[in-house]
C-alpha cells in the first residue's frame, strides 16, 4: 500500500447527501477481484448516458475535475452494501482523500485499508471545502496527516482528528499484510519452533 504523508491536489466536489458504494461502483463491476481497472467505471451511472457517453455536467467529466485526487462529499458517504470495490475504484481513479461530515463505518474502514484517507469534519467546514472546490483547477488543497491539517486555496487551515494507529498505518503504507509482515521474524522463529517439534504437521 502506499505511503500517505502530504497530498496537494484538486479538490472535486460532489455534494451529494447518502452516497452509496452502488452508486460508487455499480454492482455489475463487481465479478473481478483485482483492484485496478476499476477507476473508469466509478461512479458510473452518473458520469455516463445508456449509450455510455459521457455526461458533460457531472463533476469527475469536468475538464478541471478529471485529475482530482480529493473528493469533498456530503454527509453519509460511503452507505449501502460493504463492497470493498468502492474504494478500489476511487484509488484506482486517482481520489486519496475524501472530505465529509461524515461516513457509513464499513466504508470508512475499508478507505484505510486501501490506502485512502477519509476525513470527517463539521459541516460547516465541509461546507467551507465545497465552496473552494467550486473554484475548478484552482480548486487545489494540501491534506498534511503528519500536521493533521488541511490547507485551501485561500491559505486558510483546518485541523482534522484520526485515530493515532490507523494514522501510523496510513504514514507507513501498512494494510493488514503490512501489519503482519512487521511480525516476520517473530513468524519464522515460531514455524522453525513448530518444524522441530511437531514435524508431522
Amino acid at each position: 500500500m502506499d505511503k500517505f504523508t502530504k497530498l496537494t491536489g484538486v479538490a472535486a466536489p460532489l455534494p451529494m447527501i447518502n452516497v452509496d458504494t452502488d452508486m460508487i461502483i455499480p454492482k455489475q463491476f463487481l465479478k473481478t477481484i483485482k483492484r485496478s481497472g476499476l477507476g473508469k467505471n466509478l461512479f458510473d451511472e452518473m458520469r455516463y448516458d445508456e449509450q455510455g457517453n459521457e455526461i458533460a455536467d457531472f463533476v469527475l467529466n469536468r475538464p478541471a475535475y478529471r485529475q482530482a485526487t480529493i473528493l469533498v462529499a456530503g454527509d453519509n458517504f460511503g452507505c449501502g452494501s460493504s463492497r470493498e470495490h468502492a474504494p478500489w475504484a476511487l484509488l484506482d481513479f486517482g481520489i486519496r482523500c475524501i472530505i465529509a461530515p461524515n461516513f457509513a463505518d464499513i466504508f470508512y474502514n475499508n478507505c484505510f485499508k486501501n490506502g485512502i484517507l477519509p476525513i470527517k469534519l463539521p459541516q460547516e467546514e465541509v461546507d467551507k471545502l465545497m465552496d473552494d472546490a467550486q473554484r475548478g483547477a484552482n480548486a487545489t488543497i494540501t491534506v498534511d496527516l503528519e500536521s493533521q491539517t488541511i490547507q485551501g486555496p485561500d491559505g486558510g487551515e483546518i485541523t482534522f482528528d484520526i485515530d493515532p494507529f490507523r494514522k501510523h498505518c496510513l504514514l507507513n503504507g501498512l494494510d493488514d499484510i503490512g501489519l503482519t509482515l512487521q511480525k516476520d521474524d517473530k513468524i519464522g522463529a515460531f514455524e522453525d519452533k513448530r518444524r522441530l517439534s511437531q514435524p508431522w504437521l
